[in-house]
């Protein structure tokens, strides 16, 4: 890993020069790293992560709202779940070499975590949370426009919103299992009410989704599914049915 004297080729692949380098550095520190340093008492970039995915979250949509100005609400919200995935994050991150400049504790390091997704996509996500607070939100807005443009470009459309069914193929093929949904919770009043819908497959919940409709709940809560199984198990084989 690089010392932090060294941040300038870092802040040269991302296209943006922090005024406080402090932020990047946390943005880059796991909690494994934290754990072993205890005495320095250092925050690590799980609040940063948290930031990050609701700026994510608002920039993406906005633009995806311009770009694509004949989806739905519902359709949009399962297209963001393509551009933002844990997969999608973590394949950006890889471009720019960030793992290359994580602080892992050893443990971490041993079980190749610069390479893992989930540790990827959070450091990405901690990363624009630290441009947002050093330099505002225009700034965050300019970095994804040009770091995430070719994902917002060239998404997916063909089949793309039945996600019920793809997901359904994706939970078989990794986890030879079928996933059930179920409604936990109704918001508002009766001409006005949201559904929140689980998606379970197996023993675990894989993700939560509120719609206008179950269906479309149903809908969006197996896009979030299919994308966190694929970022969990790319790059292994599939299991045999």
């Amino acid at each position: 890993m690089a010392e932090p004297s060294d941040y300038g080729a870092l802040e040269a692949v991302l296209g943006y020069a922090f005024r406080d380098r402090s932020l990047l550095e946390q943005a880059l520190r796991h909690a494994s790293w934290c754990n072993e340093h205890a005495a320095e008492r250092l925050e690590d970039n799980e609040r940063l992560e948290f930031l990050g995915d609701a700026v994510l979250d608002l920039v993406v949509g906005h633009k995806l709202m311009i770009r694509y100005p004949q989806l739905r609400e519902g359709e949009l919200s399962v297209t963001r779940a393509q551009v933002v995935s844990e997969a999608g994050l973590s394949e950006v991150a890889g471009q720019l070499g960030i793992g290359a400049w994580l602080f892992l504790g050893k443990g971490e390091e041993k079980s190749g975590g610069r390479s893992k997704l989930s540790i990827l996509a959070d450091a990405f996500e901690a990363i624009l949370a630290a441009v947002y607070l050093d330099g505002g939100f225009d700034d965050a807005v300019d970095l994804i426009g040009r770091l995430l443009a070719q994902r917002i470009e060239t998404v997916e459309f063909k089949g793309f919103f039945d996600f019920k069914t793809r997901l359904q193929e994706t939970s078989q093929a990794w986890l030879k299992a079928t996933p059930t949904y179920r409604v936990v919770q109704e918001i508002g009043p009766d001409h006005d009410k949201r559904f929140v819908v689980a998606v379970t497959i197996g023993e675990d919940e894989w993700a939560r989704a509120v719609g206008k409709s179950k269906k479309e709940a149903e809908q969006m809560a197996a896009a979030d599914a299919h994308f966190r199984i694929e970022g969990s198990y790319a790059g292994l084989p599939r299991r045999k049915r």
